[in-house]
């Protein structure tokens, strides 16, 4: 078979599909494949008829119409699937091939595979695609990590098919060795979960606080859209809040209040306690995931429960004011959050992560695309060790002019019953950030006392540890001092 195609997709579901689609707009002839042989007939004949698209019946005949080197993308679902592929692919594809994995791996199976893969004489690469449907097909972006020597070879496509800012600058760049593109693809899923519950906990103030019909909040949504709260999630809600069913009536009104998950903000939580990270925000929009499901629980706990009845009386304008500035400053948080994680792993994994270069890849075809990571791209540009984003003189100035607008949300929220987990824990790790001292001296002395855990002290040079027999009753002997 003549090796006609410049890549080959395995995985003709909704993102592999409009992959294809994508790959071939652009000028690159592709190959495609799925496990259920039908659904690459029908592909080819329905969306990709006439294109330069070619769909193998075989894996045999799939990997000989690739030209040397072959680059076969996995758009299948992670675990498993991914590592029978894998092993199947492998016999078939010569040295300096490379496998690519499209899909929401979890980074350390990345590492994994990286290494197996490298180990047969083969290239791999685990990178993050975020966009959704529509990004897939008209412009994603993209965050390869793993073999550095695949690179080149894929570069030309990735970057050519990835969304585009700043005048035709790719939303796609190298990120780094091993999983670490999977790595950058876990923190913004993990951004985009703390994203939407807070715009979720915005949207039932707005219902529950203020009465605001559905009509009412969704002007309110096309008016942040056109300022500085501009973004993809703030966009769609917009939309959401305008589609309306046959008989007039809202259609967000009759969805059931149940969340679903499909893991990569769990992942995000438990590596961010791994690695020591305070990653509240984020996790606590984990856990409103897990509370919402919880439906039948609540409607009992409802009738049984009490708590204030919402009742607003102020200024609603200046009160809608505060509400964007409130989600404006809580959005910084989670960011700020989720670039300190990226800085704790690249120490932990010795990666080499470019974090403007990041911000610059998230500002176009992703989900949590938004007007500020253009700020946040500068921010880095400028300090490229720059600890935490808030530290930013631009950030800085934006948390002053918006914090009290945020803590008269947060305040008139909890006096009227309604819960804002998000709004508050990024109200709360910011003020903690900026505590020069906090009680975890009395913290340190109580673990002293029960369990000899030893200390420092502030008149000491740090690294230096003490033990205290508090109660006359022990000895001497201290636990041994280590960190988690």
């Amino acid at each position: 078979m003549k090796q006609v195609s410049d890549i080959g997709v395995i995985g003709i579901a909704v993102m592999g599909e409009n992959l294809i689609l994508n790959m071939e707009s652009k000028g690159f002839h592709v190959s495609a494949f799925n496990r259920t042989v039908d659904k690459v007939e029908k592909f080819v004949e329905g969306r990709a008829k006439g294109l330069n698209i070619y769909g193998a019946d075989t894996i045999e005949n799939f990997i000989a119409s690739l030209k040397a080197p072959r680059k076969v993308m996995l758009m299948v679902k992670a675990g498993k699937p991914v590592d029978d592929f894998i092993d199947v692919l492998i016999p078939l594809l010569d040295k300096g091939d490379i496998i690519i994995d499209g899909g929401n791996s979890h980074f350390p199976d990345t590492e994994r595979k990286v290494k197996y893969v490298e180990s047969k004489g083969l290239l791999y690469i685990g990178t993050g695609v975020s966009g959704g449907e529509e990004g897939a097909l008209k412009g994603p972006s993209i965050m390869p990590g793993g073999s550095p020597k695949a690179w080149d070879a894929v570069k030309p496509i990735f970057q050519g098919i990835a969304a585009k800012v700043d005048g035709g600058t790719p939303c796609c760049d190298w990120v780094g060795d091993g999983g670490a593109g999977h790595f950058v693809k876990m923190v913004h899923n993990g951004i985009e979960y703390g994203d939407m519950q807070l715009i979720n906990e915005v949207y039932q103030i707005m219902k529950d606080v203020l009465g605001m019909s559905t009509s009412e909040m969704y002007d309110v949504f096309a008016e942040w859209n056109e300022g500085e709260l501009d973004s993809y999630l703030i966009e769609i809600t917009r939309d959401i809040l305008a589609y309306k069913e046959e008989d007039g009536t809202h259609l967000v009104d009759k969805i059931l209040d149940t969340a679903m998950q499909k893991g990569t903000g769990k992942w995000t939580g438990t590596v961010a306690l791994e690695l020591g990270i305070p990653l509240t925000l984020i996790t606590e929009s984990v856990f409103s995931r897990c509370l919402s499901a919880l439906k039948d629980e609540r409607v009992a706990a409802s009738k049984v429960l009490t708590g204030p009845t919402p009742n607003f009386s102020g200024d609603k304008k200046a009160f809608l004011k505060d509400l964007g500035a409130a989600l404006y400053a809580a959005k910084v948080i989670s960011y700020a959050q989720g670039y300190q994680m990226m800085r704790a792993a690249a120490d932990e994994y010795k990666w080499t992560l470019n974090y403007g270069s990041i911000a610059l890849m998230w500002r176009g075809g992703c989900i949590i695309r938004s007007r500020f990571l253009g700020n946040i791209k500068d921010a880095f540009d400028k300090n490229a060790e720059l600890a935490n984003l808030l530290l930013d003189p631009f950030f800085a100035d934006k948390m002053k002019a918006h914090q009290s607008g945020w803590r008269k949300v947060i305040s008139t929220a909890v006096m009227n019953g309604i819960p804002v987990p998000c709004l508050s824990a990024g109200l709360n790790y910011y003020d903690g950030y900026r505590c020069e001292r906090l009680p975890a001296n009395l913290l340190q002395a109580q673990r002293d006392y029960f369990g000899a855990h030893t200390y420092e002290r502030v008149d000491k040079p740090r690294g230096e540890f003490f033990h205290t027999n508090w109660t006359g009753r022990g000895g001497d002997t201290s636990s041994t001092t280590y960190e988690v």
